[in-house]
């Protein structure tokens, strides 16, 4: 499968949505990989939602395998439908986003979830977890209801440029 191009704010998808997955085929599965592999095609991300890629579903995978700030890691995780059903604790952490290439920004985020939602096998699956996992899956989360790191900064002191560009090239708002 390819790696697919990653959707650049402004673009309309990014702030919109995305509708849950009715059910779990092949079609489904292909946009899995295809998210899966253009994670992996750029250095030190660890997560990637459907919406990025184009794909208005509600999709996600993360993978905080090799991240260092990682204490916590369930592995490569494909989740369809997911759902933050609780959060505790709170902490301010540094994330960039490949949708937003040119700056970072110190969002606060819970610092333990219980997440759920459907595997690939269409199971139903449930995982908590905390720290570094657990910023990625909100973060995730999030693009699927349309809401940016930039939507969760309580103010532009917040934001920062970004130090090194991504490689590859993705597609612009309209």
């Amino acid at each position: 499968m390819p790696v697919r191009p990653v959707l650049i704010y402004p673009h309309p998808m990014l702030k919109s949505v995305a509708a849950a997955c009715e059910f779990i085929d092949d079609e489904i599965r292909a946009i899995a990989v295809d998210l899966l592999e253009t994670m992996r095609h750029y250095p030190r991300t660890v997560g990637l939602a459907a919406p990025q890629i184009g794909v208005p579903l509600r999709l996600i995978a993360v993978d905080v395998t090799d991240h260092p700030k990682a204490t916590v890691c369930h592995g490569p995780m494909v989740i369809v439908n997911p759902e933050v059903v609780t959060g505790e604790g709170s902490e301010i952490g540094r994330e960039g986003c490949l949708s937003l290439p040119s700056i970072t920004a110190d969002v606060r985020r819970a610092t333990r979830i219980f997440v759920k939602g459907f595997t690939l096998g269409g199971d139903e699956v449930s995982a908590e977890t905390s720290g570094f996992e657990a910023r990625a899956i909100q973060h995730e989360v999030d693009h699927l209801d349309g809401i940016l790191i930039l939507d969760r900064v309580a103010s532009p002191a917040e934001v920062f440029p970004r130090r090194q560009k991504t490689k590859g090239q993705g597609v612009q708002g309209e």
